[in-house]
């Protein structure tokens, strides 16, 4: 009786989201209508550069090997269905978890990079043990190392209620812890503070016994107050130029997106709003499995103008040895930092003095604004306490001031 009385209110929780929110996603509706009306709008009918992921590719005559490799990216979206998360028993992350859903789209990114290169390309019949490992960890279940259950409630543990807005900066700082725990992806995260990427810091976070642990590199930055700064655009541009580029985490004023591209003066991204069933890939051996995992790919993108974009983001980078580390520092610095004035961001040997150690900080120095009223190699792993797609339009957040790693809380 109890368990079927936790059922009904449930969806009666999902109800409420969905009565409240509206329909989903920008890009799920526009997708839909330049299909209806024939070929879709994701890539401009001209002769000119795109960028994704630091690989460029022209608009005409590779339009089919753009969208082949936009397609090869995990494309985490709102999820319903899922088994009851936090206090209130959510059951979808509809109207919250846009943010969530973008650190998960560059966590995914750098382990699809880092174990299968980023030559790789997806295809519905790809069945590669490596791959499912990878998509296997971002299921919306317990056990899985990226789940909505983990990045939500190892943000909970932090004071970060359940259902509470995010920005970039927390969200780095969650998978950053945990990433710790998954020994398979050999990846370390480092989340550079105050807008200064501090080398003995990251030494220190990626050299282990004399061995260089594969990096993802997280700067997040403010570039504005309300308005992005446009003086900063050919910085970012470039930032997605580079071969080691993982996009960036950012948005429009009041919604997530995932940034991998560009084109022209359009920054190219996937929309985490379009709200989708909750399932397993597994071994992708059932119908329903490969069914499942086409739920995570998206073929079109979508652009936004550079100036539309919301100013509090993160850029995104992984290294994987010591010498791409080193080559992308002098990248930065001959080609990013130089375009810009004041630059982009900084790059410091050591720490300032009156800095908080590493190890002290669990959370940004500036907070969230407060608004107004599996897989064998996992099955083990678990930090969380018990406690069919549609198109959503709206999420709130909002922008403070100052050109520092403060955060807009977006959904």
């Amino acid at each position: 009786m109890l368990v079927g009385l936790s059922d009904q209110l449930a969806r009666i929780m999902e109800s409420v989201f969905e009565a409240y929110l509206g329909p989903d996603s920008v890009l799920a509706s526009a997708v839909g209508q330049a299909v209806g009306s024939g070929e879709p709008e994701d890539i401009p009918r001209r002769n000119t550069d795109v960028w994704v992921l630091g690989k460029k590719y022209n608009a005409i005559q590779e339009l089919e090997l753009i969208r082949r490799d936009i397609q090869s990216r995990l494309w985490c979206t709102y999820r319903h269905g899922f088994s009851p998360l936090g206090e209130v028993q959510l059951t979808t992350d509809k109207g919250w978890g846009c943010m969530l859903r973008c650190g998960q789209m560059v966590l995914a990114q750098a382990l699809i990079d880092l174990h299968l290169g980023r030559d790789w390309f997806w295809t519905p019949d790809c069945r590669d043990a490596t791959y499912l490992k990878i998509v296997n960890r971002f299921e919306d279940v317990r056990n899985s190392f990226y789940s909505i259950h983990q990045i939500a409630q190892m943000g909970e543990s932090q004071n970060k209620a359940v259902g509470e807005w995010l920005g970039p900066n927390t969200v780095a700082q969650i998978l950053k812890k945990l990433v710790r725990f998954d020994d398979w992806s050999s990846l370390a995260i480092h989340v550079a503070m105050d807008s200064t990427v501090v080398l003995d810091d990251v030494y220190a976070s990626c050299r282990e016994g004399g061995s260089w642990k594969p990096l993802l590199l997280i700067i997040p930055l403010r570039l504005g107050i309300t308005d992005i700064n446009p003086l900063y655009v050919p910085a970012l541009k470039r930032c997605l130029e580079l071969d080691s580029s993982c996009g960036m985490i950012g948005g429009r004023p009041n919604q997530a997106l995932y940034f991998l591209g560009y084109v022209d003066d359009e920054v190219l991204y996937l929309d985490p709003h379009t709200t989708q069933r909750t399932g397993a890939v597994a071994q992708k051996t059932a119908a329903a499995e490969q069914d499942y995992d086409e739920t995570y790919h998206q073929k079109h993108a979508a652009r936004l103008n550079f100036s539309a974009m919301d100013p509090s983001l993160a850029v995104c980078f992984l290294c994987k040895t010591s010498d791409s580390f080193e080559s992308l520092l002098t990248k930065f610095k001959e080609e990013v930092l130089s375009l810009c004035s004041p630059a982009l961001f900084e790059i410091s040997q050591t720490r300032a003095v009156d800095w908080d150690t590493t190890e002290d900080i669990d959370w940004p120095t500036m907070p969230d604004i407060d608004w107004p009223a599996g897989t064998s190699d996992s099955d083990s792993f678990a930090i969380v306490e018990e406690s069919g797609r549609d198109s959503d339009a709206g999420c709130s957040g909002a922008s403070g001031s100052g050109k520092k790693p403060s955060e807009s809380a977006v959904i």
